[in-house]
């Protein structure tokens, strides 16, 4: 645990002095295929994150691996293209770093975001998710271990693990915009292999709404280390079995870039309410400071 700590502080301190004068208040962390997201944001600074001491690198398609500094008005944000996953034999440790680099850097919103296969009916192909609740069926924590007190409680308290605020400005704005932006619980598991169809109905009878391979981790992390929480799922594909053909990654790509439009224009959106509400001393959920 002192050796997390250690590798921590220093992508802390590398990225302090890199930007000096960082004061970023909101982190994004952009799913598969999402990352071009950042492209309609004013980018002031940006790097690879090979360039962060201990910094996980992506090995999966669709996850650039950089890390851009942007700004929305007088809101700084915090952008990640890319995360890295359990499947990709990292420890849960390394995939929720970034995380915990962010909670260090003075991050206060976390925005998480994912592309998901649909199981309730009505998700289709292209639909934006807002994720009230999960099921974490990946077989880890990543709080198991050692604690280190710095980080939060111990046992920190899940439930209101997605902010009920942001989830209602996020609705508010789609709304605004013209579409419907969806609501329900994801499950995530640890893939990379697709859900079988036995599993899809499991998920089904348990509750979960979407699956997808990440995310929960993150969010567990960022709860522990007092962080608002919003998670959008992009769906890109209905769940094994109640689709049709086969699925692939390739597809994921091609339903994503279906949603990319609404997604970046509800990120500003979000970003435009939540910049005018710090400007007036109002905190992101609307509930004060």
């Amino acid at each position: 645990m002192e050796r997390l700590q250690k590798n921590v502080n220093e992508a802390v301190d590398f990225l302090n002095a890199k930007w000096p004068g960082l004061h970023a208040s909101v982190a994004v962390i952009l799913g598969s295929w999402l990352g071009q997201a950042v492209e309609t944001f004013h980018t002031v600074k940006a790097l690879h994150v090979l360039e962060i001491p201990h910094w996980p690198k992506s090995t999966v398609q669709g996850h650039e691996g950089r890390l851009v500094f942007a700004q929305v008005n007088h809101l700084k944000i915090l952008f990640l293209q890319g995360r890295v996953h359990y499947y990709e034999g990292y420890s849960i440790q390394e995939v929720v770093f970034p995380v915990r680099v962010f909670a260090q850097l003075g991050v206060k919103m976390l925005i998480l975001t994912n592309a998901a296969g649909g199981i309730r009916k009505d998700l289709k192909p292209g639909d934006l998710m807002c994720i009230t609740d999960h099921l974490n069926l990946m077989g880890t924590n990543p709080l198991i271990g050692p604690h280190h007190p710095s980080w939060g409680e111990r046992f920190p308290d899940l439930s209101n693990a997605y902010s009920s605020g942001l989830i209602d400005l996020a609705e508010k704005e789609a709304k605004a915009l013209g579409f419907r932006l969806k609501k329900g619980i994801l499950a995530a598991v640890c893939g990379p292999s697709y859900e079988t169809k036995a599993e899809v109905q499991m998920l089904k009878r348990l509750g979960a709404d979407a699956v997808c391979m990440s995310t929960v981790p993150e969010v567990i992390v960022a709860n522990q280390m007092g962080m608002e929480v919003l998670g959008i799922s992009c769906i890109a594909n209905r769940a094994t079995g109640l689709g049709t053909g086969p699925l692939s990654h390739e597809e994921v790509r091609e339903k994503v870039h279906l949603a990319m439009h609404r997604f970046g224009q509800l990120l500003h959106a979000v970003f435009s309410k939540i910049s005018m509400r710090l400007e007036s001393d109002i905190s992101p959920c609307g509930c004060g400071t």
